[in-house]
């Protein structure tokens, strides 16, 4: 409010931090809490910039990627597991946080698409966060914590290197906050690493003497290992037999429309395939099948 006795110097300077206010608003809007479309039941957790720089947002991704459980081969055991828990955890019964493992292309990632494409007639949903971005679990889980239905926090490829301490911010998500559990929220991960960080041949020899005379390095190692602890279900990945192998194969050929008949000639590329890729798996068979029908037809 502006009197009578002001002044012109005090009439300009009230103008001035009037606009310059008026601008912070416009750049740092107020915090509101992000509502999430119902209909959309993929989101990606995505750093966007804004008049006030960088901001992490919930993306929809209208079209995601599915598969169904039934196109996953030589992965029945883990099927099954992966499957059950969910399951529980859709029926508000106790559910565990979930660590695929393994060799790559077993199929993995795919267990988990699996399970939003089964389930999310129930209300399951999924967000995806990269391994760049585990530091702001605790931000995405108070999100979610506020939303309707069920959430699946999906981290793919997970593993920290020497020194990343953005696996403390997900021991703390996984188990240990003060705060609990949400009773909505369970987080799938996949490593090819059982332990999620780098381990060491000099750990082992270091239990009991430490490198730059560290007092207790048993410690340290046991604080690498507890990551994955905390994990309440592990499922375990194996790289295809040949027979494994051709069977997704034959699989994917069919899913390509490859006729039948052209399946004795298919398999003799498929295992060329095979030995120029170094190894057999659920992924390779996909990609082979995929350049063998595209030059099929």
């Amino acid at each position: 409010m502006i009197d009578n006795q002001s002044t012109p110097l005090q009439h300009e300077l009230l103008k001035q931090l009037t606009r310059i206010a008026d601008a912070l608003e416009r750049a740092y809007p107020a915090e509101q809490d992000q509502q999430l479309d119902p209909d959309i039941i993929a989101f990606q957790w995505q750093y966007r910039l804004t008049q006030g720089g960088r901001k992490a947002v919930l993306l929809p991704v209208p079209n995601p990627g599915l598969i169904s459980f039934e196109q996953l081969k030589s992965v029945d055991r883990q099927k099954k597991l992966i499957r059950q828990n969910t399951i529980q955890f859709l029926e508000g019964k106790p559910a565990n946080n979930v660590l695929l493992t393994g060799s790559r292309g077993t199929g993995k990632s795919s267990l988990v698409k699996a399970c939003l494409h089964e389930f999310h007639y129930q209300g399951l949903r999924l967000v995806e966060i990269d391994k760049e971005n585990i530091g702001d679990l605790p931000e995405v889980i108070d999100i979610l914590s506020r939303q309707q239905g069920k959430f699946i926090l999906f981290c793919d490829d997970l593993s920290f290197e020497e020194g990343d301490i953005g696996y403390k911010r997900l021991k703390t998500a996984l188990d240990g906050s003060i705060a609990g559990q949400a009773t909505n929220i369970l987080i799938y991960a996949t490593s090819n690493r059982r332990h999620l960080i780098a381990e060491r041949m000099s750990d082992n020899l270091n239990m009991t003497r430490g490198a730059d005379n560290r007092l207790h390095p048993g410690e340290e190692i046991e604080e690498k290992i507890s990551l994955s602890e905390r994990f309440g279900l592990w499922i375990s990945f194996y790289g295809f037999s040949p027979d494994e192998y051709l069977e997704a194969v034959r699989h994917w050929l069919k899913e390509y429309r490859v006729p039948d008949e052209a399946y004795e000639e298919a398999v003799i590329h498929a295992n060329r395939w095979a030995t120029q890729r170094g190894s057999r798996s659920g992924r390779i068979a996909a990609q082979f099948a995929r350049d063998y029908a595209g030059q099929f037809s």
